[in-house]
């Protein structure tokens, strides 16, 4: 071989070696740090710009502040409004309440009536002049109806035993609910409840009589029968009658009663005050049916046996000045009223009034020791608070 083709051949010889050595340095692995630029940049992609993305870090904190500076200037500019405007308003509410005065002060705004502007109301004692009183008694009152004033009271809201003046509130149901021209039959039962002491006006079973006499011998002699036959006439039964009695009570405003039964006998749950039957009696004397009652000095009651036969009864007040027994104080009249009489009770009175000049008053006494005490206390009471 020629010494040319052999210079050529080690040339190319040597040409091949670089290769080689440079394609085993390019093989080489690299080093720890290129690994991790390699990783970030394949995560990152090849257009990787690490300036780029501190520039990204250093806006978004700018941002972020500039949100929140928005987001407070809103707030505060909603609450200024709304403080703004409840202050409008509360400067304008004088302003309608004024109105309002102007337009409506003078009118009538409340058309009806008041509960107790018919009546007399004293919320304690009433001292009277010219009367002690009696510590013996368990209440006493006197009334003027006129004048709507209470002249004196001593325990008229404390709850007592009422005896027979129970039958104030039955003959006021009596003359609300009932015909009085309506014939009634008197049931065995009506004539068979009394204990044989008790005051009756000698009803027999079978017997037919008016309401209207009934309600006679209810008020002037204090029939206890009467009061039965009235009580299953209007309501079929005691009981029933008897709801029917609170039930007015209480519309009458006598909320410290309570009934059990349409005559008064004793029992423990059935009670009344001076001034619930004050109330009650008020309500009766306006009916002029009442008062004629009351007035009479005896009544003559016409009653048709079960068997056909017609006899009468005269009944005569239970209280002592309407049958003589007691005379009233001078420039006094007593009109009538009711009585009641028990153990328990003691003896209990209501009376109607009139002075000289007509005016009408209640009286009441109750829990007098016995009958002369009642109309001993009584009269000096219409002496001082009636009388001339």
């Amino acid at each position: 071989m020629s010494e040319y083709h052999s210079r050529q051949r080690t040339g190319q010889d040597v040409r091949v070696k670089k290769r080689r050595v440079s394609g085993t340095q390019n093989s080489k692995k690299p080093n720890l740090r290129e690994r991790e630029l390699q990783s970030q940049r394949q995560k990152n992609g090849s257009s990787h710009n690490p300036a780029r993305k501190r520039k990204r870090r250093r806006k978004n904190p700018m941002k972020t502040v500039s949100l929140l500076a928005s987001c407070l200037t809103i707030v505060l500019i909603l609450g200024g409004v709304c403080f703004l405007y409840y202050q409008y308003q509360a400067k304008r509410q004088p302003l309608y309440a004024a109105l309002y005065e102007t337009e409506h002060y003078n009118q009538n705004l409340y058309q009806g009536s008041f509960f107790a502007q018919d009546l007399c109301v004293a919320s304690e004692n009433v001292a009277l002049d010219g009367f002690g009183g009696d510590t013996s008694l368990h209440a006493a009152g006197l009334f003027d109806v006129e004048q709507k004033q209470v002249l004196y009271a001593d325990r008229v809201y404390a709850q007592l035993y009422p005896a027979s003046t129970t039958k104030l509130m039955t003959a006021y149901l009596t003359l609300k609910y009932g015909n009085l021209e309506e014939v009634v039959t008197v049931t065995d039962t009506a004539v068979a409840y009394f204990e044989p002491e008790a005051t009756l006006c000698g009803l027999q079973a079978g017997d037919q009589l008016t309401l209207y006499d009934l309600l006679c011998g209810l008020v002037l002699a204090s029939g206890n029968d009467n009061a039965v036959v009235i009580a299953e006439h209007l309501s079929g039964s005691v009981e029933g009658f008897a709801e029917k009695m609170n039930q007015e009570a209480l519309a009458l405003g006598a909320t410290h009663s309570h009934f059990m039964n349409p005559h008064g006998l004793h029992e423990e749950d059935h009670y009344t005050t001076a001034y619930d039957l004050y109330l009650i009696f008020n309500e009766c004397i306006k009916d002029s049916r009442f008062l004629d009652i009351i007035a009479m000095k005896s009544y003559v009651g016409t009653l048709t046996g079960a068997d056909g036969s017609v006899r009468t009864a005269e009944w005569t007040p239970t209280n002592y000045y309407s049958a003589g027994l007691a005379e009233s104080p001078p420039g006094v009249q007593v009109i009538g009223g009711k009585t009641g009489t028990t153990d328990q009770a003691g003896s209990c009175v209501v009376l109607y009034n009139l002075d000289s000049a007509g005016k009408p008053f209640i009286s009441i006494v109750m829990g007098a020791g016995d009958k002369e005490i009642l109309y001993q206390d009584m009269t000096q009471l219409l002496a001082a608070g009636v009388g001339s």
